[in-house]
Order: C-alpha cells, then sequence, then structure tokens
C-alpha cells in the first residue's frame, strides 16, 4: 500500500463506504440506518427542547407567582418586619422583598361560594417579587388601597363566582364573633379592583389579593405572615437563602423555590429522563442496524479479505477496516440528526403554527390547555450527550462484524473462488 494511504485501515474502510456495491440491497439497507439515526437523533433534541421549554415556561409562571424564597417566623408572624426587611436587602444577592399575610377564606357573590387563598400584599413592593402586575386582565393591583377593601382575583375564579371588575364579593373568614346571638362568622365585603391570569390553575382559580392592612384587620394578625424573596439568580435561590438565613435570629427560618415545589420539579425531571430514555432506545434500534449492514458487507467481501490477508494484513487490521466503515456510516447519520435536530428545535415555534395554519387544525387548544403554543429551549449541553451516546452505540455496533471480518481464514474463503 502507498506510504501516501497510510493507515491503509482508514483508506479501505473509508473506500468501502462511498464505493458502489456490487448488491444494492446492502447499499439500501446502510442508507436505512444512516436515515433510522438521523432521525432519532433528530427526534430526541426535539422532544428534549420542547420539554425543556415547557418546564421553563411552567416554572416561569410558578415562580412568577410564588416568591424565589420565603422567610417565615415559628411565631406565626413577623412584627418588626420592616427592620427585618432592611437586613435582608444588604445581601448583594437579594433584589426584591415584601411582606405578605396568607390566609384562607371563601368569597360569596349570591349563591355561589368559592373556596380562596387570600394573600395580603402592599402594592407598592409586590412587583418587585412577582409579575402579577403583568398578568392583569383588567384593573391594576395600584387600585388595591388601605382601608378601601377591594381585592385582586384570578380569571377562574371570577368566572366561577361570575364577577367583573367593580362588582362586590363577601370574604369570609374562617373565624367568628361572639355576638349576643351567638357565635356568628367573620365576613367583609369587598370591591373587585382587578382580574389576573397567570396561565396555572392553581392561582388562577383560588387566588385573591387584598391591601395587606386589610388583610391583618380581617383576619386579626399583628405583622405579616412572613418576607417574600427574590434573589438575583434564580439558581442560587438555595444558597443565598442559607446565607440570609445565617444572619438571622433564631425565630426566622427560609424556605427556597426547591424546597416549595420540590416534587412537582422533581416530577418534570424524572418525565424527561424517561423520555429521554425511550427516545434513545431508537437510536439504538437504528445504530444496531449497523449490525446487520456490516453482517452483510463481510460476507460480500470475503474474497477481498482473504486478499488482504494474503498480501500481509493483519487480524487487527480487517477488524480496523470495518469498524471505521460502520463507524463512518454512523457518524454521518449522526450529523445529520444533529443539524436536523438543531434546526427543528430553533424552529419549532415557527413551524407548528404554519403547520396548524395549512391544515386547519390546533394541536393545543387555549380552551383545553393554558400552554397553546410549544414552546422550545434547546439546552447544548443535551445536544453534546446525545451525540455522544448515539455515536458509542453506533460504535459497540461495530465489533461484532468486524471481529468477526477479523477471523476470516484466507484458505477457506478463497477456497471457491
Amino acid at each position: 500500500m502507498p506510504a501516501m494511504y497510510k493507515p491503509f485501515e482508514a483508506f479501505i474502510g473509508l473506500r468501502y463506504v462511498r464505493a458502489k456495491r456490487r448488491n444494492h440491497f446492502i447499499s439500501f439497507i446502510s442508507l436505512i440506518s444512516m436515515l433510522g439515526i438521523a432521525l432519532g437523533v433528530t427526534a430526541l433534541i426535539t422532544v428534549l427542547s420542547v420539554m425543556n421549554g415547557f418546564e421553563k415556561e411552567l416554572k416561569d409562571r410558578i415562580l412568577g407567582m410564588a416568591s424565589h424564597a420565603t422567610v417565615v417566623s415559628y411565631g406565626g408572624t413577623i412584627e418588626n418586619w420592616q427592620a427585618l426587611e432592611k437586613q435582608i436587602r444588604k445581601h448583594p444577592g437579594i433584589v426584591g422583598v415584601a411582606p405578605y399575610v396568607h390566609a384562607e377564606g371563601m368569597l360569596v357573590r349570591d349563591k355561589r361560594v368559592n373556596g380562596t387563598v387570600v394573600r395580603g400584599i402592599l402594592p407598592e413592593q409586590e412587583p418587585e417579587v412577582s409579575s402579577i402586575n403583568r398578568k392583569m386582565l383588567f384593573g391594576s393591583l395600584d387600585k388595591l388601597k388601605a382601608g378601601g377593601y377591594g381585592i385582586v382575583i384570578g380569571s377562574e375564579l371570577a368566572r366561577a363566582l361570575g364577577v367583573l371588575t367593580g362588582d362586590k364579593v363577601t370574604l369570609v373568614a374562617p373565624e367568628a364573633n361572639m355576638t349576643p346571638a351567638g357565635l356568628l362568622p367573620r365576613l367583609k365585603r369587598f370591591t373587585v379592583v382587578g382580574i389576573f391570569e397567570v396561565g396555572m390553575h392553581e392561582y388562577d382559580s383560588a387566588l385573591a389579593l387584598i391591601h395587606m392592612q386589610d388583610a391583618e384587620t380581617l383576619f386579626r394578625q399583628q405583622g405579616p405572615t412572613g418576607l417574600r424573596l427574590k434573589t438575583g439568580d434564580i439558581l442560587a435561590a438555595p444558597r443565598i437563602s442559607r446565607e440570609v438565613m445565617q444572619g438571622m435570629p433564631g425565630q426566622y427560618r427560609v424556605v427556597d423555590w426547591t424546597q416549595q415545589h420540590a416534587n412537582f420539579f422533581r416530577a418534570l425531571k424524572t418525565e424527561k429522563t424517561v423520555m429521554f430514555s425511550i427516545l434513545m432506545l431508537i437510536v439504538a434500534v437504528a445504530a444496531f442496524n449497523i449490525i446487520s449492514t456490516l453482517v452483510m458487507v463481510v460476507t460480500d467481501k470475503q474474497a477481498d479479505i482473504a486478499v488482504l490477508r494474503t498480501l500481509g494484513a493483519s487480524p487487527r487490521s480487517i477488524l480496523s477496516i470495518f469498524m471505521i466503515q460502520g463507524t463512518v456510516i454512523g457518524f454521518i447519520g449522526i450529523l445529520l440528526g444533529l443539524a436536523g435536530g438543531v434546526w427543528l428545535a430553533l424552529n419549532v415555534e415557527t413551524i407548528v403554527p404554519a403547520i396548524e395554519n395549512l391544515f386547519h387544525v390546533k394541536f393545543l387548544s387555549p380552551d383545553v390547555y393554558y400552554i397553546s403554543e410549544l414552546p422550545s429551549d434547546l439546552h447544548w449541553k443535551d445536544v453534546i450527550v446525545i451525540g455522544t451516546v448515539a455515536f458509542l452505540f453506533c460504535l459497540f455496533a461495530t465489533i461484532y462484524p468486524a471481529w468477526r471480518a477479523a477471523r476470516t481464514q484466507p484458505a477457506d474463503a478463497l477456497r471457491y473462488e
């Protein structure tokens, strides 16, 4: 073999890939294997990107209403909360602090009754820790005035009660007043001054916002239930929470969002892992089609193998030739899949609406789903992991056929030639 072709294993292996075969069926199987790997990798990247998009969308919606971290007192309320707020704001990782009162009650309108979670807030500070002011359909938080007894409710809760802005609702507290007539529930008439829609059933159907002073008066609390915190980096919230807690008195504790919603986000992560495993089986099946391709190639090239062995090629060289051939087939398929998957993941938010308009269908109806569009969030780490695992599958798939070729005996192969 000329020196320019050393190592000659790579030269022959690459030549087998691009050469026209006498057996067109082998070429067809090779093409199918290559396309199968490409489709599997494309599907895996696209599906994981869409799942990442859904996770990001849900996380944004949940943390748009829930805080990154919450400071609560073992005593139930925080009386000197202004001093504690000033202390917390000194931490460089904290970008927003807002007090709140948490309570539960019932909203009554005519004969309609709905249980609700009541959150007393300060309208001027609430936007520091939540995105509720950007989710308003009608009215605004600014209309919540101390002593004005205004209330802001979710869209589903408003629909269930049949109210619009300006209507009156009665908030019934789970406490009672002792009167000469006996125990009577504490209740107060509120005016609906705003309606919001977050896109999460948990909030849209059960959350009601009132001014913190009104909440303290109605529920007889001396101070807020806690302080809601917003950090500069959501992923650093657990660390920042621990640092904040170290500088506070012992009667307080800090709970971050990973603890408050741990089960939900753990379920999303588990679902993503299961989906990755299932779709990777598709790539594995396509990769192991390379085995049948190379087995047929080895059978077809018995004479060539025997000639190479006669000219001095070692079994290891024969092994390398067919491993290179199978690996190149898989590598081309992986490259096509990576390119297709990345392109599809980056453009799925444009492609899906185009398909919906073309065929007049709606994959995610807004009447049923809160998220009516397919979000996509491409993570390059996922792309690298998918490409690496797919390549390892292809590499392992070449071992048996190449080993079988390396065991070919020249005398037996040339006996009937």
